[in-house]
Parts: C-alpha cells; sequence; structure tokens
C-alpha cells in the first residue's frame, strides 16, 4: 500500500453528515463574578483529577478541506504520555502514535515507514490537523484547561461565566440548580489560527462529544464521539514506547505533512 493511498484509507473520505452548528457564546463585557470560585471548581474539580483515560473514539469531519472519518483507540496519561492507534477493517493498524514527554514515535504499518523522535504536537498536527501535545491532547478530551487560581472570572447573565485570556474559559449551567461546566474554550494563541474545543452529552463530569474546530485556510472541523471510556485506570509505562518493526524505513515530517489530510490540492 502506498502512503498516498494509506492516507485516502486512513482518512477514510466519504460523504458526511452536515455539522452542528457551533455553539452561540456570550459576548461581554461581563462584571466581576461573586461566585467565581464555585463556579470553577465545579466545572473543573472533576477532570484536574484525572491520571488516566482510555477510550475508543468515533471522528468525522474534516481537515484541510478534505472529509474525514474513522475510529481510534486512545491511552492518555498524566503528566505527558499518548497512545493512539487507527484500527483499519482488517489486518494491521492504519498507524500507531506513541508519545512520552517532547518525544512521538509514528508508526505505519502497512507502509512500514516510521517517524520517530518527533515533537508530539507537530506529529498530531500533521495527521490530524490538530496542533495538540499529550498533555493538551487529555485536556482537550476530558472537558479541562489550565486555570490560575485568582484569574478574574466575569458574570455575563445568570447562566454564563467566562474566563478571559489567550485561552478564554465558557462555563454554563441551563437551570440555577445545575452544576457549571466547561463548555467551551476557545485558543488564540500568538502566531497561529484561532480555534475551540465544544463540550457536550456529560456523563459522570465528563464530556462524551467533543468538538474541535479552527479558522484559517487550513482549518479543521472535527466531531469526536467517545464511547468505552475508563478513568484512571493503571496504565503501563511500556503503552506508550513503540518498537519499531524491523525492515521499517524513516518518514520525515514534512513527507507525512505533504501526503497527509493537510497537503495542498494540486
Amino acid at each position: 500500500m502506498t502512503l498516498r493511498a494509506w492516507v485516502a484509507l486512513a482518512a477514510a473520505v466519504a460523504t458526511a453528515s452536515c455539522a452542528a452548528p457551533l455553539m452561540k457564546l456570550p459576548s461581554g463585557p461581563g462584571v466581576p463574578a461573586a461566585d467565581a470560585a464555585d463556579a470553577v471548581s465545579q466545572a473543573l474539580g472533576t477532570c484536574r483529577n484525572i491520571k488516566t483515560i482510555t477510550a475508543e473514539i468515533a471522528i468525522s469531519g474534516s481537515v484541510g478541506g478534505r472529509r474525514l472519518r474513522g475510529r481510534l483507540a486512545i491511552g492518555l496519561a498524566a503528566p505527558a504520555s499518548a497512545y493512539l492507534e487507527a484500527p483499519a477493517p482488517f489486518g494491521a493498524p492504519l498507524f500507531i502514535l506513541s508519545a512520552d514527554g517532547d518525544d512521538a514515535t509514528l508508526l505505519l504499518p502497512r507502509d512500514r515507514r516510521v517517524l520517530e523522535h518527533g515533537r508530539p504536537s507537530a506529529v498530531l498536527e500533521a495527521i490530524a490537523g490538530v496542533p495538540l501535545g499529550p498533555p493538551g491532547l487529555r485536556a482537550a478530551l476530558t472537558g479541562c484547561a489550565d486555570h490560575a487560581e485568582g484569574a478574574a472570572v466575569e458574570r455575563i447573565g445568570d447562566d454564563w461565566r467566562l474566563v478571559p485570556g489567550s485561552e478564554a474559559l465558557y462555563l454554563h449551567r441551563d437551570r440555577g440548580s445545575d452544576p457549571w461546566r466547561l463548555v467551551a474554550v476557545v485558543h488564540r494563541d500568538p502566531g497561529t489560527p484561532e480555534w475551540r474545543a465544544e463540550y457536550r452529552d456529560f456523563l459522570n463530569n465528563v464530556p462524551r462529544t467533543v468538538r474541535l474546530t479552527s479558522s484559517g485556510t487550513r482549518r479543521f472541523d472535527l466531531r469526536l464521539a467517545l464511547s468505552q471510556v475508563e478513568i484512571d485506570v493503571p496504565l503501563d509505562p511500556a503503552t506508550f514506547r513503540l518498537a519499531i518493526p524491523p525492515g521499517t524505513t524513516p518518514i520525515t515530517l514534512q513527507e507525512l505533512r505533504e501526503a497527509g489530510p493537510l497537503a495542498d490540492e494540486p
């Protein structure tokens, strides 16, 4: 199987259903929230304590104008370890990605190609468009975010709280008796296009539906449905060290970008 053929299969280019509209987020200015500590504690209290997560993820959407549909098996562990496998309908997986700290390995078993010692966020962006390393991916899939204690929290009406900044946190509740939840994070990092994560369908305070979407010419818009979720199950450190089979040849990050979902159309 050629690398292009792997990409075609991994991307599973297919007709996808129309995307649901993005969440309508409130605009400010707000006023200082008297219940700031309680709102943040309710929204982030569970996810902050998650050390490991394993799940199956159904993915649909698009990256760089190409429609995607597929499945992933994932395992993530604090502080910065990740394992992602894209199973095929038969035979060897489409790809396996393991990362620990700042070191990532991507194996394409069907092509017998491998990328070693890559930067995790760069490798994941090359194959899926999303600029996240293991800690950011764990936060994105558990509905979590960094939040400095004492940071300003704004009240926008009765049902919204906003933690402004380059990583803006939107907390929401439908009724006054409901707990606050983190429903969206908008990332405005210098030098990169704005992107957001949205969260729905919470179970045990962890979202089961995640949407990752960005602006820009190479935008991604991915909808992730999590199932078989297990929290804080011990994961063997060997999970995040990938053995390279004999006869495997190197692939560069640039080759992966050129052949992957972010490649420019001819």
